[in-house]
């Protein structure tokens, strides 16, 4: 899968993009990350690309002469690419989306914005705009940098195991059981039995019973119509806190 971010700072994608397991997927050839500069697209000598804002207000806004040039010189690298514009106005990422975007297999073009934000116009050559949260950041490079780490996570052989990515938090609707690892015992705390004992069937069911009990505690929200057998789980979970807090 191929990612294209247009950016003023490629600099900030190529760094991150060479460490770690999305370094992994770059040179096993599973991701593809490349950068075009809007400034490489700018008529005047100092490469402008940004200037005040037509009725006035403080900073600069991106001008859209340089990033709609930028956006088509993407296109014809990648013709078939989704184009994604970095701002807090776009859609809220979410799992599902991530999980959209990955199982399309459609390359992504992320522009990422600056300063002020964009010239309204450019949008009119983007297909969305996507926010990673309600925040305002000082570019969209780290908002972009997230979506492409969170879909390459779905891309067959970027992790050792898809279901790591299958299994982590939100891909299954609810946050994500507690994890151990050895030792068995740390400054007194015991990883617990039922890991350890080699009950598949119970492991599966406490590992259920955790995620359900941290999403209720924690994410509620994400909570939505139950089946039977977490309906259950859920009245077992807050009939053991009552317990406890009565106790």
């Amino acid at each position: 899968m191929k990612f294209l971010f247009i950016t003023l700072f490629p600099e900030q994608i190529e760094q991150a993009a060479g460490h770690s397991i999305i370094k992994r997927a770059v040179d096993a050839g599973l991701v593809e990350v490349s950068c075009i500069n809007p400034r490489d697209f700018a008529a005047d000598r100092h490469r402008t690309v940004d200037d005040t804002p037509f009725g006035g207000g403080a900073g600069m806004v991106l001008k859209p002469e340089p990033m709609v040039a930028a956006i088509r010189a993407a296109k014809t690298k990648l013709p078939a690419a989704r184009v994604i514009a970095m701002c807090p106005g776009g859609r809220t990422l979410r799992q599902s989306i991530v999980e959209e975007y990955a199982h399309s297999k459609q390359d992504l073009i992320l522009v990422c914005g600056h300063y002020e934000g964009f010239d309204e116009r450019i949008f009119g050559w983007v297909d969305e705009k996507l926010s990673v949260g309600d925040y305002v950041l000082t570019g969209g490079e780290l908002p972009a940098l997230i979506v492409m780490d969170a879909v390459a996570r779905f891309i067959p052989g970027v992790l050792g195991k898809m279901a790591s990515a299958v299994e982590d938090s939100f891909s299954t609707g609810l946050l994500e059981y507690p994890q151990y690892t050895r030792p068995v015992t740390f400054e007194g705390i015991e990883v617990p039995e039922v890991l350890r004992n080699g009950n598949h069937a119970l492991i599966d069911r406490w590992r259920r019973k955790e995620a359900l009990k941290a999403t209720w505690l924690r994410r509620p929200d994400l909570l939505g119509e139950l089946n039977k057998t977490d309906a259950k789980l859920l009245a077992e979970i807050k009939q053991e806190l009552e317990g406890a807090e009565n106790g």
